[in-house]
């Protein structure tokens, strides 16, 4: 996987006992990097105060889910289904612009085997996507607990 040595960083896979840390980073990271585009409402339907951690396991547990570390802590994570769907990519509110979510997404699309990767892409993540070849098929509102979020459908083939 990725390792940059002189930064103590690098990725490995996912295991159950970084679920609650994945958890928090998840629900900080909605509530920090993505304030400027949903409201207090929105970011609360989506990262609420509790989340459920059995669920979260196995969702990450069925993924094909990279973890990013720098020395002892956990900076970010990102995951995909086998049919090329990526699913969540966060890195913590305070390592952002690092180059850690461009590796962890590298490296995902690389082991993910279908040839033509999507993503639902926040509007604070479209742009990072868009950078990295991704084209945006539509906008969508998709419902979290009751309230509206919008994001956009985002394709990328395989070369």
């Amino acid at each position: 996987m990725w390792v940059c040595p002189e930064q103590g960083r690098e990725i490995r896979p996912y295991r159950t006992m970084d679920c609650r840390t994945l958890m928090e980073l998840f629900r900080d990271t909605v509530h920090t990097v993505n304030a400027r585009d949903y409201t207090l409402q929105q970011r609360n339907a989506w990262a609420p105060a509790e989340l459920d951690p059995e669920a979260w396991d196995r969702s990450l547990s069925n993924h094909i889910t990279l973890v990013a570390w720098e020395g002892e802590k956990i900076v970010g994570f990102a995951d995909g289904d086998r049919d090329g769907h990526l699913d969540r990519l966060f890195v913590h509110k305070d390592h952002q612009r690092q180059g850690i979510a461009p590796a962890l997404c590298e490296a995902l699309e690389e082991i993910l085997p279908a040839s033509v990767i999507t993503t639902e892409a926040s509007i604070t993540a479209k742009a990072f996507f868009a950078a990295r070849g991704y084209r945006s098929i539509r906008g969508q509102q998709v419902e979290r607990r009751g309230v509206l979020l919008c994001n956009y459908v985002m394709c990328k083939e395989k070369i």
